[in-house]
């Protein structure tokens, strides 16, 4: 009678843990799907593929930071691994790339500096700046079928150089801290949302060069 209890035990005990290893399994499956599913909506969202329930407002202090334009590195070939790279993956040469980005990149304002609503524009050696209040979003669609969103600050007192509107492009549609991103500016709110072919860039003032190319070249 006592072998037969212990083989029903040892029988329970093989059971369980055959249990619990499968659901661990499935736990495991679980997580991956979901960090895959996470993973692909993000990449999803920065190709510009999303539904509008997925946009919210966003505050300045996302953009806050000292910024360098990419433009002078465009212009001096620290960015000509990346325009050899765009070339491997794309339709254009490095050369017929450069062009485009010449276009793109292009801006005399070579470094933004953003505190609270406080944002400061360093242009030739002058220095302006303008305090800016949330103006909400538009959202633009583009002739590929994709889609992108603007979010707009309005000057609401400073310096008569610093523009009225500011609006930022950065592949994100939520509150973020970001590595980079578009800006365009000027007096005209909905004139500025049909600029599409000037979107000067800006990366943190504290990375190098190299670590620039290092980051254009990981998409």
């Amino acid at each position: 009678m006592k072998v037969l209890f212990n083989k029903y035990v040892g029988a329970v005990a093989i059971s369980v843990m055959v249990l619990f290893a499968a659901q661990a399994q499935e736990t495991k499956k679980t997580e991956h799907s979901t960090k895959h599913n996470h993973a692909e909506k993000v990449d999803d969202v920065y190709r510009g593929y999303f539904d509008d329930n997925q946009i919210m407002p966003r505050m300045l202090a996302d953009w806050k930071g000292d910024w360098q334009s990419v433009y002078p590195l465009l212009q001096d070939g620290t960015l000509d691994p990346v325009m050899a790279h765009k070339a491997e993956k794309g339709d254009k040469t490095a050369e017929e790339y450069r062009a485009k980005y010449e276009v793109g990149y292009r801006t005399d304002v070579n470094r933004i500096v953003i505190n609270d609503n406080d944002v400061a524009f360093y242009e030739k050696g002058k220095v302006y700046k303008g305090i800016y209040k949330d103006d909400g979003y538009e959202i633009l669609n583009y002739d590929a079928g994709n889609r992108g969103v603007r979010f707009i600050f309005a000057k609401v007192e400073g310096d008569a150089a610093a523009p009225e509107f500011i609006q930022f492009s950065d592949h994100r549609i939520a509150p973020a801290a970001v590595g980079h991103y578009h800006l365009y500016w000027g007096n005209d709110r909905a004139l500025l949302l049909k600029e599409l072919t000037n979107w000067p860039t800006y990366y943190p003032s504290s990375k190098s060069g190299e670590e620039i190319v290092a980051e254009m070249t990981a998409h």
